[in-house]
């Protein structure tokens, strides 16, 4: 993206330019071999002050790298001291997230046994002008890597998944659409679905494999028939849709866990599986 990589460089020379900065890195999906990239991909820049007071009660710095139509912002209390942060969506459609350390903040990072979860991700040096980045870890790109689950973290989603899907057929009974796109869409897909998904295809795979965020890789490592199936568990505001793609969720779910069991050696009730699945049934013929 031309525009992101104008913006980028415009960040540089400020950074090279200006003498409060100490240091400053390029992390996240860019310097990331294991994320995928697109024109939409954000700049993810941590700064590093010499004194930051000015860069944290002041945003007119922000403005000299394009118009800026929304700006949000963080202290350092909501990351427990370390850093604080402005997120930047500008006009032109590049967003940009600035971290904000103090050199101290900074150094107290290096100095950590584990890399930040940002750092180890994957990182690129954009400048060091007192080389304090010297002694910074290299990433291991590990951190977003898809891990076994022990049985206590599977039965955990297992026994969630079945409980809160009973609320399902309640809801479409009632045709009540907003408490159960509630439930669909922020609790069981997020919470139980998509994790089950990703032990899924890192079991297909020796356990090597990130999909990213939320599943945005899912279609790259499911089969036409499996993301089919994925895609038919999501639906409008039609009643009718609604019952058939819980349906599917189920089915799904269900499916995905037994090999995600057999693959680990772990028990999976499909007794309990089928009775619930029954249930749901039962109120979609009322």
């Amino acid at each position: 993206m031309e525009i992101r990589n104008q913006k980028l460089q415009a960040i540089k020379n400020w950074i090279h330019d200006n003498e409060d900065i100490r240091a400053a890195l390029i992390t996240s999906s860019l310097v990331n071999p294991l994320a995928p990239i697109d024109d939409f991909s954000d700049l993810d820049i941590e700064l590093v002050f010499q004194e930051t007071e000015y860069y944290l009660e002041n945003k007119e710095w922000i403005n000299q790298f394009g118009n800026v139509l929304n700006y949000y912002e963080e202290d350092s209390e909501a990351f427990q001291g370390k850093h604080a942060m402005k997120m930047v969506q500008y006009i032109d459609g590049v967003k940009v997230d600035f971290k904000i350390y103090s050199v101290d903040q900074f150094k107290s990072e290096v100095a950590n046994e584990k890399l930040p979860e940002d750092w180890d991700i994957g990182y690129s040096i954009i400048a060091d002008k007192d080389q304090i980045t010297k002694h910074i870890q290299p990433p291991t790109h590990q951190i977003s890597i898809i891990k076994k689950p022990s049985f206590e973290e599977f039965q955990e989603v297992v026994t969630d998944f079945w409980w809160d899907v009973t609320y399902l057929p309640k809801c479409l009974a009632r045709k009540d659409l907003f408490y159960l796109k509630f439930m669909v869409e922020k609790i069981i897909r997020v919470e139980y679905l998509i994790p089950m998904i990703e032990w899924y295809i890192a079991s297909n795979n020796n356990w090597q494999i990130t999909t990213n965020k939320y599943g945005r890789l899912f279609q790259k490592y499911l089969t036409p028939d499996e993301w089919k199936k994925l895609e038919e568990t999501f639906a409008g505001s039609k009643i009718e849709e609604n019952w058939i793609a819980c349906e599917k969720m189920l089915d799904v779910f269900d499916e995905m866990a037994k090999e995600v069991a057999n693959k680990l050696d772990f028990n999976y009730d499909k007794e309990k599986a089928m009775a619930i699945k029954e249930f749901f049934y039962s109120y979609y013929k009322l």
